[in-house]
């Protein structure tokens, strides 16, 4: 035999050693690790015993590759001869067997129920599944196996609920934060509401909500109302915190026209942040005029449009000046006439009664109507004749300050009006103004005149 025939004849000797060493490793782990493999006689996968293990999606490791025994105890030759007779010990530390491959996930404050009690088949299926991760349900359905599934119901579903991405929000397995949250407080939700982190920065004035959590408003899963707010979020839900406000809105007589639109609190306040003080959604008065840029019917009668009057009329009254119109007006309610927040006399005529001008005595001193002589009191004054006093201070038909001021905006000095209201009528003022004083031709009285320094003899 030649060099060519001799190298035949071992190239089949080893061939052939190599076939019965394949054969024999497969025997060996087919009978002491139960082997996974369809096409092995009598393996943990044959059509009498675990004929479909291994055939899903999502199939574990150990399973994937054959491994029982990575996982079970027990006599596998055994077993397979009598399976009824000889099965694998129960597994009673199933957390502790997973950790034998998986990192731990029970280290941190919160750690989800399952983890903690080491029940990781809980969730996952220790062999397969058509879900990721060998879930036994799919998304929320999985949660639902323990968590009550009505907290996904309602008219408005928060959009991470609504696919079923509850680890969207929360860890299933631990975390350091409350609820099993991702994150801490509101830094959960600005992982998608981006655009209102942004806008929150730099902010003057944030509301306490907002500061907190913003689950204080907004249901995180699911409700009733949109925005997912726990109430009607246009007054019911701001009720919630503002009991005080509640309780007033309902007992006063005259409502605040803008609580009763569409948007009720949300119309003056912004429910977040703001620039402005109280969260109002512009400065004070730009954010009345974001209504009364118009005439308007209320139960008192008209409304001027605000905003085009004090544009015309550049005097302001000092609330104005300062941007405050709520200095005079309740602008939640109030039972005085214009929810003015103190009694003030809606006529031309009241005989005087220091009471009816308790709104006015905030800012002005009292003493400008009750003393006759003055040099110091008020620049309206004849020598030292007190001229408020002569006008307001009578006992039948005393005028009320509306009948020569405008309580917002005039073009004359001391907010004194052009014309005043008398009913369909506009009785003219007449005013001039002089160096030391001046004069009046209403139309209720003939001119006169008056001088701090030389007093005028009037007819």
């Amino acid at each position: 035999m030649g060099d060519t025939g001799v190298r035949r004849v071992r190239s089949l000797v080893l061939g052939l050693s190599l076939v019965i060493a394949v054969f024999i490793l497969s025997f060996y782990l087919s009978e002491k690790h139960g082997v996974v493999n369809a096409q092995t006689k009598d393996s943990c996968v044959t059509d009498k015993c675990h004929s479909k293990m291994g055939k899903d999606r999502f199939v574990h490791g150990p399973a994937a590759v054959g491994d029982c025994m990575a996982c079970h105890t027990g006599d596998a030759v055994r077993h397979k001869e009598s399976p009824a007779r000889n099965k694998f010990a129960p597994i009673k530390d199933v957390g502790g067997l997973c950790y034998k491959c998986h990192d731990r996930v029970d280290a941190k404050k919160g750690v989800h129920k399952p983890v903690k009690e080491g029940q990781c088949t809980n969730c996952h299926d220790a062999h397969q599944s058509p879900y990721k991760y060998q879930l036994r349900e799919d998304g929320q359905n999985l949660c639902f196996m323990c968590h009550d599934k009505k907290i996904a119901s309602g008219k408005f579903v928060h959009g991470p609920v609504s696919v079923g991405g509850c680890s969207m929000c929360h860890n299933p397995h631990q975390t350091d934060f409350p609820k099993m949250l991702n994150a801490s407080g509101n830094e959960v939700c600005f992982k998608c509401h981006t655009d209102k982190a942004d806008a929150f920065k730099g902010k003057k004035f944030v509301h306490k909500p907002v500061g907190e959590k913003c689950v204080n408003c907004h249901s995180p899963h699911a409700g009733d109302y949109k925005f997912n707010f726990k109430a009607d979020g246009s007054q019911e839900l701001c009720f919630g915190c503002h009991k005080d406000k509640k309780e007033w809105i309902a007992k006063v007589k005259n409502k605040h026209g803008g609580l009763e639109t569409d948007k009720k609190c949300l119309a003056c306040h912004d429910p977040h942040v703001s620039d402005y003080v109280k969260q109002l959604v512009k400065k004070p008065v730009d954010t009345c005029n974001i209504c009364h840029d118009r005439p308007l019917d209320t139960q008192d009668g008209k409304i001027v449009d605000m905003k085009t009057y004090l544009t015309k009329n550049k005097e302001y009254h000092g609330p104005i000046k300062q941007g405050d119109c709520s200095s005079c007006h309740n602008t939640h309610g109030s039972d005085n006439f214009r929810i003015l927040r103190k009694y003030f006399p809606q006529v031309f005529y009241a005989p005087f009664d220091p009471k009816n001008y308790d709104l006015c005595f905030n800012c002005h001193e009292k003493t400008l109507v009750l003393d006759a002589k003055t040099t110091t009191l008020t620049g309206f004054r004849n020598g030292d004749q007190n001229l408020h006093f002569v006008h307001v201070n009578k006992a039948i038909k005393g005028r009320t300050c509306r009948a020569c001021h405008d309580a917002h905006a005039t073009n004359n000095p001391k907010h004194i009006r052009d014309a005043v209201p008398f009913g369909a009528w506009g009785l003219p003022v007449g005013f001039q103004k002089a160096a030391n004083g001046g004069s009046c031709l209403p139309g209720c009285h003939q001119k006169f005149g008056y001088d701090r320094i030389n007093s005028v003899r009037n007819r």
